[in-house]
């Protein structure tokens, strides 16, 4: 019996709305998708590695990012218009705050450990995205992973470990080493790359391109126990 799988590596930030985006696109083709069975690993990211630890509002930061808030007008709808369809409600409203994302994938990273890391991607992607909640600030945080049963210790714990945040900057480093410069950035069989948040279509045709490959190569293969024949 075969045990191939298709591996998807996505390397992303919460601070990503794209990857957002792109997740939802990923999973409505995996909904559909009824080929080799697909393993998807979640990977960090930081955009603004430099950003404070007390964050900046909207408009500080969109100004200081694209020159003024009318250069991301057309951006920002469009952003509203494809969340629509994916099933997204972005909110870039008065209220939400762009952070240094270390001690969100500090915790990503934990949760990976303990099996639960889409999850909580998706978690944080909603509050940060939908919900327009401050992600720097414990209180949030602490509500937030209780709904996973963590407690306030834990959290803080996590995040005040400078082994954990130094393996996530690691990892970050990792992949720009291999030419990573913008998220999300898909890596299929750690062979074929996908950048952006492609239309669902494009991920369904990678799969099936893919699927293919792996038939032949099970093809090729005497499948002899460890490996050997």
């Amino acid at each position: 019996m075969s045990t191939e799988v298709i591996t998807i590596d996505i390397v992303s930030d919460v601070a990503c709305p794209w990857c957002y985006v792109g997740k939802k696109r990923l999973e409505s083709a995996l909904e559909k998708w009824e080929g080799t069975p697909v393993k998807v690993e979640w990977h960090p990211y930081q955009l603004d590695p430099n950003m404070s630890q007390e964050g900046l509002n909207r408009d500080t930061y969109l100004i200081n990012k694209f020159g003024s808030l009318e250069n991301v007008k057309g951006m920002t709808d469009r952003l509203t218009n494809v969340g629509k369809e994916v099933g997204i409600n972005f909110d870039f409203g008065p209220n939400w705050l762009a952070v240094n994302t270390l001690h969100l994938h500090q915790l990503l990273h934990v949760a990976g450990q303990e099996g639960f890391r889409d999850k909580l991607k998706e978690r944080f992607l909603k509050a940060y995205f939908e919900e327009a909640k401050h992600l720097n600030d414990n209180d949030v945080l602490n509500q937030i992973m209780s709904e996973f049963g963590w407690s306030s210790e834990k959290v803080e714990q996590i995040i005040a470990d400078d082994e954990i945040a130094y393996a996530v900057k690691s990892e970050i480093a990792h992949y720009q080493q291999m030419g990573v410069s913008g998220v999300p950035y898909f890596i299929i069989n750690n062979k074929y790359g996908v950048s952006g948040a492609q239309p669902t279509e494009v991920f369904t045709e990678v799969l099936e391109s893919v699927s293919k490959e792996v038939s032949a190569t099970e093809g090729s293969s005497c499948g002899c126990e460890g490996g050997n024949c």
